[in-house]
């Protein structure tokens, strides 16, 4: 069917398929080195474009608000089993469209409006829907924001003297651009402290959380999110978890959290969900549970690490000095150049890294004094540590030519350019995309640079 469409959409809308054609050339090409994606299973990507996408069907597996839902039930039973196994959880929704929406619908279950909400500042690695004045979850509730030590730590002491001060009602441990281990035992222990809702995000670390290469809050956390696409190689999606405290009552002292849950994904925050994308979702987690993920899962921090490594080793500022997870965060502050003038410049050579704001930074968040570097895609690619001190090499020749003009402008001479988008292309031939027929790479192409 999908190869049908394919074809389909090639005759009858060139243009299109042309566009999707060069999309795949890019991705082939490029050395993605952006720490939120990783790379899709074909397979994945064939549940997501199925016809499921032609049923409507609100409400639960058994309790749908429109007929024909049939075949969806199971397959969204099967998600939810695949869910629980994966993560060792008791409960699990999988219908939220994306882990904002799924912080989104646990917030306004827990919290009501202008209730406290304890997380990690923007500046200091958390998310917008942690409480940020970007958010409406700093516009809802009331945000109290922890922050770093002087080491680029969370700064547990200080989460707990603001718990005591505020007594939030939620507490959110989690974040989209820290390098290190989250304590969530030691997160727990503060929620008690003040009778808080303990929530864990791990959308950036769900797929090492799977593998036993990050703890696992689904216990000691009473509420678990995640996206499914940002490391478990699945589709634009979310999970929300919970492992013991599923049955515990919710703020109303009535219901379950699981109960409030279900209510706070369908009817509170979403309508009808995307029932290709839950089969999608459950083809990824039917993946995440095999050998293959699990050694890549371990490449993925072996490479984050060598690659710090090699970056600070070569004269650039790795913030915290290194890196437990998937994650290289590089302060340019030093270099006189913003995060923006990094990005565009490794963009063009071939390379795909985030500006990203580091703490106690002044430039805007469209431009930022840091670079964000993940890991994911290489190991997904197969690439090891000599890979790893071959990318740093690229990233620094890079990083040293380019000249900044202003902090969106710069020059990078072209033949620097030019010699590191040839040896990019040739990286990536030697280390094709999960499932790309390697038949079609030149066989002295294939070895480790």
């Amino acid at each position: 069917m999908l190869d049908h469409g394919s074809a389909l959409l090639s005759r009858t809308d060139p243009v299109l398929a042309e566009l999707l054609d060069d999309e795949v050339a890019r991705q082939r090409t490029t050395l993605a080195m952006v720490a939120s994606a990783s790379v899709a299973h074909p397979s994945v990507l064939a549940a997501a474009g199925s016809a499921l996408s032609n049923v409507t069907a609100e409400g639960y597996p058994g309790a749908r608000y429109h007929p024909g839902a049939v075949w969806f039930d199971e397959i969204e039973r099967l998600a939810v089993e695949r869910a629980k196994s994966a993560f060792g959880a008791r409960y699990a929704n999988v219908q939220p469209h994306s882990c904002s929406s799924a912080n989104i619908s646990v917030l306004t279950s827990l919290l009501a409006p202008g209730g406290v909400l304890l997380g990690l500042d923007l500046d200091s690695g958390g998310h917008l829907t942690h409480g940020s004045a970007a958010s409406m979850t700093g516009h809802h509730f009331t945000a109290v924001h922890y922050g770093l030590d002087e080491a680029g730590l969370i700064d547990y002491d200080a989460a707990a003297e603001l718990a005591r001060a505020h007594r939030p009602t939620v507490i959110i441990a989690g974040a989209s651009a820290y390098p290190r281990t989250i304590d969530f035992q030691r997160f727990r222990a503060i929620a008690d402290s003040v009778g808080a809702y303990l929530v864990a995000d791990i959308s950036h670390i769900a797929g090492l959380v799977v593998t036993g290469e990050h703890p696992s809050p689904i216990d000691l956390a009473h509420i678990t999110t995640t996206s499914t696409y940002k490391q478990l190689g699945g589709p634009r999606g979310g999970l929300i978890l919970m492992g013991r405290e599923h049955d515990t009552p919710g703020p109303d002292g009535r219901s379950t959290l699981a109960q409030l849950m279900q209510r706070g994904v369908f009817p509170r925050s979403q309508g009808t969900p995307d029932p290709a994308a839950i089969a999608a979702k459950a083809r990824a987690l039917g993946l995440v549970v095999q050998p293959e993920f699990k050694q890549a899962a371990r490449r993925i921090v072996d490479n984050a690490q060598a690659l710090a490594a090699a970056l600070s080793a070569a004269g650039h500022q790795v913030l915290t000095d290194g890196t437990d997870n998937h994650m290289v965060l590089l302060d340019l502050l030093g270099r006189g150049m913003s995060g923006v003038v990094a990005e565009r410049a490794l963009e063009e050579c071939g390379i795909l890294a985030n500006r990203n704001r580091i703490p106690g930074d002044t430039r805007p968040p469209l431009v930022t004094s840091g670079l964000r570097l993940g890991t994911n895609i290489l190991a997904q690619r197969g690439m090891g540590a000599s890979e790893m001190a071959h990318c740093a090499r690229l990233l620094d020749k890079v990083l040293t030519a380019t000249s900044p003009v202003s902090d969106t402008r710069y020059r990078l001479p072209r033949e620097v350019r030019d010699q590191v988008r040839a040896a990019v292309a040739q990286l990536c031939a030697a280390f094709p995309l999960p499932c790309h027929d390697p038949s079609a790479v030149p066989a002295e192409t294939r070895r480790v640079l």
